[in-house]
């Protein structure tokens, strides 16, 4: 059993995702450090999920060119592999996984101070700074899922409407559905870890 990574390749650095995992996606300066960083995040990320998790070896499988986004330092891709369909029963799998994310941040964000060490990652923002960009950057993405978050709308009515737009197949979405997942749940958990790191 392997597990199909690709590469978004921007001006200045690398991203390294797993095709079928969302959220288990690393950046780093080259090709190399990307699936290193990937690799060694493998067991930070299986104690995320409440699925089964045996990835086996990892299956490069191409390199698709980044863009501004890639260059910001957020995977802004969608690849030849996301025009593959996905079974009801893998797309349910991989909604679970952005579940489990959700998940975990909130529970991160529960245990974090109100003040994070400062540093060059994320800016210096403090704990709810964080928490009240991932709930914007989510409504904001609800428009490439083909649906609408009204602002101020409570993040567990938010969650559930991107949840039944991900296992309706996303009908009216302008990202494929298995980038939509991979977006969703490397921003959620990305950020997860960032108060993580610096809640020390």
């Amino acid at each position: 059993m392997s597990t199909r990574v690709y590469f978004e390749e921007g001006k200045n650095s690398v991203f390294a995702a797993a095709i079928d995992w969302p959220g288990w996606c690393r950046r780093a300066k080259s090709m190399d450090g990307a699936l290193e960083a990937l690799v060694e995040y493998q067991d930070r990320y299986a104690a995320v999920l409440s699925v089964p998790f045996r990835p086996g070896k990892l299956e490069v499988v191409g390199t698709v060119p980044g863009n501004v986004t890639t260059d910001f330092g957020a995977p802004g891709m969608d690849t030849p592999w996301d025009a593959e369909s996905i079974s009801p029963r893998d797309l349910k799998r991989q909604v679970v996984v952005l579940a489990d994310c959700w998940a975990y941040f909130d529970t991160v964000v529960d245990s974090a101070p109100p003040t994070l060490t400062k540093g060059p990652r994320g800016g210096g923002r403090d704990r709810d700074d964080i928490v009240a960009h991932v709930q914007e950057a989510e409504r904001h993405y609800c428009s490439a899922l083909g649906t609408r978050v009204p602002p101020r709308t409570l993040w567990v009515e938010q969650r559930s409407t991107i949840t039944e737009a991900l296992l309706a197949g996303s009908p009216a979405s302008k990202w494929p559905p298995r980038y939509s997942l991979r977006r969703l749940a490397w921003h959620v958990l990305d950020h997860a870890w960032e108060i993580e790191d610096k809640s020390a």
